[in-house]
């Protein structure tokens, strides 16, 4: 198995720690996604110092205030790095508003288009209000419009199985969190039935949205499989053949 995002310096043990217990657990391949310029040289020391693990490099939407040429210029030349193999997580959180809509927007235009320039997939989250879709309708808008011909990750996922197709349709891979196994998630694991198997991803996200088995404790990359088990149960296959689905469609977008 793999997980598709983490944030190895945000959880409670060391990156060699938490690397090991993946292996572990059968986890052969790490995605460790920054969030801001510490964090971004972060993820890359890690992936320099830990084999299996790998990067992604962005500004998150929560930390948007301020971005301007000079942080996007800093995000362009980390993509360039040999280990970084994403570029995000970027997108629209309209959930915590530490940043405006606006500077969201500015932001997620500019990682659209390093994206685009260095080649690599764009790692998008997307969070909305209770009972809200905004934040969904602006970030499938803004791909739709902008990201023609650059391969996105709707990263812990939470389109609604009604637009499920309109994200299939353009190709767009969805990754399913330990939200997904969460007791009335019911309509998130619906989501995880639809998708394509071919547009399939799972991650943890941790140290956040640890799996049900261990909800309430702070996450890691080893519990990603408590995840996959889940959305092998409601598509209906055996937990080896998600696996090796999964592991496919993550060498394919990812190219680790």
């Amino acid at each position: 198995m793999v997980d598709t995002h983490a944030h190895l310096g945000v959880c409670d043990a060391p990156d060699a720690e938490l690397v090991a217990r993946a292996r572990e657990a059968g986890v052969v391949r790490i995605l460790t996604v920054g969030m801001d310029a510490p964090s971004n040289r972060a993820a890359i020391a890690a992936a320099e110092t830990n084999d299996g693990v790998f990067a992604a490099v962005g500004r998150h939407p929560n930390e948007a205030t301020g971005f301007d040429d000079e942080a996007a210029a800093d995000i362009e030349a980390l993509a360039g790095h040999e280990l970084v193999r994403a570029v995000g997580e970027t997108g629209l959180d309209y959930y915590r508003g530490r940043a405006s809509r606006e500077q969201q927007m500015t932001a997620f235009e500019a990682h659209i288009a390093i994206a685009r320039r260095a080649g690599l997939p764009l790692v998008i989250h997307m969070r909305d209000q209770p009972g809200s879709s905004e934040a969904l309708d602006d970030t499938f808008a803004t791909l739709a419009s902008l990201a023609d011909r650059v391969t996105v990750i709707l990263h812990c996922c939470s389109a609604p199985p009604g637009r499920i197709g309109e994200a299939a349709e353009r190709g767009w891979y969805c990754s399913f969190a330990g939200n997904a196994t969460y007791p009335k998630a019911t309509e998130l694991r619906e989501s995880a039935r639809l998708v394509p198997e071919e547009l399939l991803l799972v991650e943890t996200d941790s140290p956040f949205l640890a799996p049900q088995p261990v909800r309430g404790q702070s996450n890691q990359p080893a519990n990603v499989v408590h995840t996959a088990r889940v959305v092998a149960d409601v598509r209906g296959v055996d937990y080896s053949e998600l696996e090796a689905r999964v592991e496919a469609n993550a060498q394919a977008v990812l190219a680790w």
